[in-house]
């Protein structure tokens, strides 16, 4: 079949550029950017991106694929650790970091497609272990975490001050806790997660403000 014959050279060159410039494109602005301006970047016709991705979404997820498998076979390791509370926030800490470097993390979270979905699912895992072991709320599910991250990324790019992510995040990390304290035996884990909470903060910040 056609589909299966590999590309020519100057066709596989021209895709090669085009994936460049759209990881260029997105991760400044996002998934919003229009294919025209991606095209521009890459020195080609818009057709020439349309016959290679027929879809700004098949596009996305090209761009992104690499970027989101990282994360979930990251989510899926620590969801055998020990601790379900550090593994849970020590997770939101990468999230964090790596939407405040790249604008695309938070479309990536939302924008509909398999990697989205198993992304929610490994962070689904997470969130209910982390749940049954007392660590966090149990009125919150994985679709609401999803549209606080999304809301967070948006904002802190969007922000002119440069403590705002840092100070938006540590809200969202607090309200994700129970709201109470913990019982006897809990010290350790409060601790970790002080220290990962602190991290997450400071990395959102340096990442978005380097």
């Amino acid at each position: 079949m056609a589909a299966d014959r590999p590309l020519r050279s100057d066709a596989r060159r021209n895709r090669d550029r085009v994936l460049r410039a759209a990881q260029e494109v997105f991760g400044e602005s996002g998934f919003d950017v229009p294919l025209d301006e991606i095209a521009t970047r890459a020195g080609v016709g818009a057709g020439t991106v349309y016959r290679h991705f027929p879809t700004k979404e098949a596009l996305f997820q090209a761009v992104v694929a690499d970027r989101v498998a990282g994360l979930i076979a990251d989510a899926q390791r620590r969801a055998t650790e020990a601790d379900p509370g550090v593994a849970f926030f020590d997770f939101l800490s990468r999230l964090g970091a790596e939407g405040a470097a790249k604008r695309d993390t938070s479309d990536a979270i939302a924008v509909a497609g398999p990697l989205r979905d198993e992304l929610h699912d490994a962070l689904a895992v997470l969130l209910q272990r982390a749940q049954h072991a007392g660590a966090v709320r149990a009125d919150i599910t994985a679709a609401d975490l999803v549209a606080l991250f999304k809301g967070l990324l948006d904002v802190a790019h969007e922000a002119d001050d440069p403590g705002r992510a840092g100070r938006v995040l540590a809200l969202v990390i607090d309200g994700l806790r129970l709201p109470r304290l913990w019982g006897r035996g809990a010290t350790e884990t409060r601790s970790r997660l002080g220290i990962v909470e602190r991290d997450c903060v400071q990395g959102c910040s340096s990442w978005l403000w380097r």
